[in-house]
């Protein structure tokens, strides 16, 4: 009997068959209606003899390990995959984490500049009611009826004062008594108008020379413009022109001078205590009456 070395199948080793002579089937001894049933009943012999042997059980056990091992393989590719698929899904959602932080970002520094704004409109309204406080000395509400009483003797004062800086200006253009009435009555309501406005818009500011004289000439300017147009009209010749330039530089200047006189007067008496600035300063008023 010989041997021979088959190694078809890697990385199994080596199987040894034998060769063995098996008889030869005889179909003509069968009977011809179950010839068919003879032979598949001889071939299922000669099989299950075949797996009997033992050279062929180690290359059945060799198939059946390598079966295993591709089942194993199989299993690892489909963790090996859906470790693929999770880390996919873990990309976009990391992706998308990184997406909602920028919008994150974003929404905070809105949020830092709304804030900002927000608080510049606190200082502005700090701003105003530290205004509104200084206004009230003491956090007192003003007194009208005290404010009134001090207006009308700004008003009073002034228009004395004025009328009487004007009296030598029309004195030099009358030349009766009786031509007196109307500019001196013109004079004391302008000057009595003119003491409220100033102490209105001077308020405690008495050291602010531009505001006092801005105001004086603002008064004079346009009452002595106002005397201009009640006289003659203008007409086109060179002559007329001049006539009312000249007219109107004497008109705005004597009413400069009746108006500063009136401003002198009353900053001067804000000074002495003889008024009291808007709003009045309750503190001074109150030592006064001590």
């Amino acid at each position: 009997m010989k041997s021979t070395s088959i190694s078809s199948l890697l990385p199994y080793p080596k199987i040894l068959f034998s060769k063995r002579a098996f008889p030869p089937i005889n179909f003509s001894s069968t009977a011809p209606v179950s010839g068919q049933d003879a032979l598949t009943g001889i071939v299922d012999e000669r099989v299950e003899e075949l797996l009997k042997r033992e050279e062929n059980r180690v290359l059945l056990d060799g198939l059946e390990k390598a079966t295993l091992r591709v089942e194993m393989a199989k299993k690892e590719l489909a963790e090996i995959e859906r470790q693929e698929l999770e880390a996919k899904l873990l990309k976009d959602y990391i992706t998308q984490l990184e997406t909602r932080t920028s919008e994150i970002a974003e929404c905070q520094k809105d949020i830092l500049e709304a804030r900002a704004m927000i608080e510049e409109a606190e200082r502005s309204l700090n701003v105003s009611g530290d205004a509104r406080k200084r206004d009230a000395t003491d956090g007192d509400v003003v007194n009208r009826d005290e404010e009134r009483v001090e207006s009308i003797k700004a008003a009073s004062l002034s228009a004395i004062v004025g009328t009487l800086a004007g009296l030598p200006i029309f004195l030099s253009r009358i030349t009766s008594s009786s031509e007196l009435i109307l500019p001196l009555s013109i004079t004391f309501i302008s000057c009595a108008l003119f003491g409220v406005t100033f102490r209105y818009a001077v308020r405690r500011d008495l050291d602010n020379f531009q505001l006092k004289a801005g105001t004086s000439a603002a008064f004079g300017i346009v009452k002595g413009l106002a005397t201009l147009g009640g006289g003659p009209p203008l007409e086109l010749d060179a002559a007329s022109f001049w006539s009312h330039a000249l007219d109107g530089a004497v008109y705005v200047s004597e009413n400069l001078l009746i108006f500063l006189f009136a401003g002198v007067g009353l900053d001067l008496c804000f000074k002495l205590r003889i008024l009291s600035p808007f709003p009045i300063d309750r503190s001074i008023s109150e030592t006064d009456k001590i």
